[in-house]
């Protein structure tokens, strides 16, 4: 009798590479210690702005798994970097604001209030509108709010949203507030979620993942996605700052 070879699972996984939204880091870094735990594979992963993540795939770099939002995720798709059908939602997540923790927290409630709390403010943290969704939502908030010309000089841009929010916890200023994606908020020490933007002035994003087209590991990589869009992982990502319809 012939012995079975099963070729579902390779003898040695390659490691897993992953380039990321700073948006999903913390799911991702959450699935990433729970995956290299259970199967042993070794997990790799950058996260950073959406277009530079997307530039570095464009460039060429190695990668297996990418988490994109859902609009770059699919122009990946239409451009054959991602394997065919393989992109999967993961939910949507609002901009908003962020204090240092210890500050007292502005009214965001609405934009008369917000405006009012943007003039006050000594510095306004936010990502590169260049490369980051939340940077262009900031942008055009205080476009709309008349008050671009006025805080502009106020605003200090960092190249991502932890990188924000990392500043802010460690600045000693007074009045000076955060604003980017809610699951960066929420994944770092030393700032406090004060609240979402308003609605005349929110942009929702919704972030999905997708197979790369030349994945050396897509077996890890199809394991990956799957242990994020199943129905138990909800909690987790609506605990990091995801929503769903």
């Amino acid at each position: 009798m012939k012995e079975r070879i099963s070729m579902s699972r390779p003898v040695k996984r390659p490691t897993l590479r992953i380039l990321s939204a700073g948006a999903a880091q913390f799911v991702s870094e959450k699935i990433a210690s729970e995956l290299a735990s259970e199967t042993g594979c070794e997990v790799k992963a950058a996260y950073g702005a959406v277009e530079a993540i997307k530039a570095r795939v464009l460039d060429g770099e190695p990668v297996d798994l990418i988490i994109l939002s859902a609009p770059l995720i699919e122009e990946l798709a239409a451009s054959g970097h991602l394997a065919d059908g393989s992109q999967r939602d993961l939910g949507t997540v609002v901009t908003g604001v962020a204090v240092r923790a210890g500050t007292p927290l502005p009214d965001v409630s609405d934009t008369r209030v917000l405006r009012g709390n943007m003039l006050a403010a000594k510095r306004i943290a936010c990502p590169d509108p260049e490369i980051a969704t939340a940077g262009k939502v900031v942008m055009r908030a205080v476009d709309l709010l008349g008050i671009s010309e006025i805080v502009r000089r106020r605003i200090r841009f960092f190249p991502n949203g932890f990188a924000t929010m990392n500043w802010l916890a460690q600045s000693r200023g007074l009045l000076e507030m955060g604003v980017t994606q809610k699951t960066e908020i929420l994944a770092n020490g030393g700032v406090i979620w004060v609240g979402p933007l308003p609605d005349t002035l929110q942009m929702r994003t919704t972030y999905a993942a997708g197979l790369a087209a030349k994945a050396r590991n897509p077996y890890d990589a199809k394991e990956f996605i799957a242990r994020l869009i199943v129905p138990t992982a909800r909690p987790m990502l609506q605990a990091a700052g995801f929503e769903f319809p």
